[in-house]
């Protein structure tokens, strides 16, 4: 037998050990993993030396690319002066501390408080819990049902891959818990009806919630928990209005708004966060990934003057608030976190995404023009390319034939990672791609949309 297959077979073997995230145990056996041995600039490198442009920025979080030696230095430095700590029973760190500083510069008025956590699924979930908390506190203890969308992506703790609308996060796992309120997602290309105007939608699945909340009654719902743009759920932007329009309802019922910001924060909409992108006033606030640009785990949730006034009066009451993670507020994801925000502020971060953003649309404009594109959307660095069986009846291509795996593996082929999301390809480049690259990138798009084309007349 060959070495070469030797050796593959011999690491596939090895590879049934590993329990992978979102991976189908089986396919190791049979096709093995891309294994991925180095980064630098916006390309990783697999273990034979071939590259490639990582278009979804890793798992949305790259924006910095992969040889960013500002927080390697940082990660090195406080390794050598404080490598480890906690933050528990009134403890924290001197860089943690001015992370805190940094970060409620840059939230929205309002939100200066902030709870640590290691990523975007606790983040969620201490949201989940502080509505909990909040609730009792205020002496509403009915009042804890959280609204969700379909298509949503909040984590997946048991409590978050509730909030998750996301079907295969709750395969085999029973779940969802109770407690959660399924709204609708605000996909006007899907589900907006013939003939019928954006703010025709917009109005009409407004009214669903505002119908959704008055069956549930208003007494029982404690909070309505959204991703300005839907990262998951397929590169959703809400249609005009919407969020406008939610925000009210929200005041009507008293129902407090979490914003999710984990996929859109820190620029990849080309504004700081997603709610300033569409005016959103959130109560609580998740972010990670872009915070500290994956070089470590670190999340936050970022609440409210007026909700930490009222858990922190609770938490006198009872002698503690009882909540909190082994590695909240670490020392060294948080000098990575506060090197990245100063990255971000010395490169004017979102001057670099709004002008690569018009070269990243501009150089993706010719996909509209292939027959299996049925919508190319998105914002920012940050885009959704659906594919269609038929573009002017919108038809679905049957799950079975994996027409995203067939884009995606061709992609692949010319030296491109992005991500299907069933039959939506996800693209989200670093932050500090070229203009070359991303005219790279839009060519093996282009090229894998023509060859998916030919495929699919076979």
């Amino acid at each position: 037998m060959d070495s070469n297959k030797t050796s593959k077979l011999e690491k596939n073997d090895r590879l049934h050990n590993f329990l992978s995230p979102y991976g189908n145990p089986h396919a190791n056996a049979v096709s093995g993993p891309l294994v991925i041995s180095r980064g630098e600039g916006v390309y990783v490198y697999d273990e034979d030396g071939r590259k490639y442009i990582e278009g979804v920025s890793a798992l949305w979080y790259a924006t910095l690319g992969f040889s960013e030696s500002r927080l390697v230095d940082a990660a090195f430095g406080q390794l050598k002066k404080l490598p480890c700590y906690h933050a528990f029973g009134n403890k924290i760190s001197d860089v943690c501390l001015e992370l805190t500083d940094r970060l409620t510069e840059l939230t929205p008025e309002g939100l200066n408080h902030v709870f640590y956590g290691s990523s975007g699924s606790d983040a969620n979930d201490t949201a989940m819990k502080l509505v909990r908390y909040y609730n009792n506190a205020l002496g509403r203890p009915n009042k804890k049902k959280i609204i969700a969308r379909e298509a949503a992506y909040h984590g997946t703790s048991l409590a978050t891959a509730s909030l998750t609308g996301v079907p295969r996060n709750h395969w085999g796992f029973d779940l969802p818990i109770e407690g959660i309120v399924r709204a609708k997602c605000p996909n006007y290309y899907r589900d907006g009806l013939p003939g019928e105007s954006e703010e025709a939608y917009t109005s009409r699945i407004l009214k669903d919630l505002e119908q959704q909340i008055e069956s549930e009654g208003p007494e029982t719902i404690a909070a309505f928990i959204a991703e300005p743009v839907m990262g998951v759920g397929g590169v959703i932007v809400p249609p005009k209005g919407y969020f406008s329009g939610v925000q009210k309802l929200l005041k009507k019922y008293d129902i407090l708004f979490i914003a999710d910001e984990v996929i859109s924060g820190f620029g990849r909409l080309g504004f700081m966060f997603g709610v300033n992108a569409f005016e959103i006033q959130p109560d609580m606030m998740a972010i990670a990934k872009a915070f500290s640009a994956g070089y470590q785990p670190i999340s936050a949730l970022v609440i409210s003057d007026e909700i930490n006034e009222v858990v922190a009066k609770k938490s006198a009451e009872l002698g503690t608030l009882g909540h909190g993670y082994t590695y909240s507020a670490h020392p060294v994801p948080a000098a990575v976190a506060l090197e990245t925000l100063n990255i971000y502020r010395d490169l004017d971060i979102l001057k670099v995404v709004k002008k690569a953003s018009h070269t990243f649309w501009e150089t993706m404009a010719p996909l509209r023009e292939f027959s299996v594109i049925g919508e190319l959307r998105g914002m920012g660095l940050i885009a959704g390319i659906e594919l269609v069986a038929d573009r002017k009846t919108k038809e679905k291509f049957p799950v079975a034939r994996a027409v995203g795996k067939i884009f995606e593996t061709h992609c692949l082929n010319a030296g491109l990672i992005v991500r299907a999301i069933g039959d939506t390809i996800a693209v989200a480049p670093p932050f500090i791609i070229s203009d070359d690259e991303l005219r790279t990138m839009s060519n093996c798009l282009i090229n894998a949309a023509r060859l998916t084309e030919l495929d699919l007349k076979k």
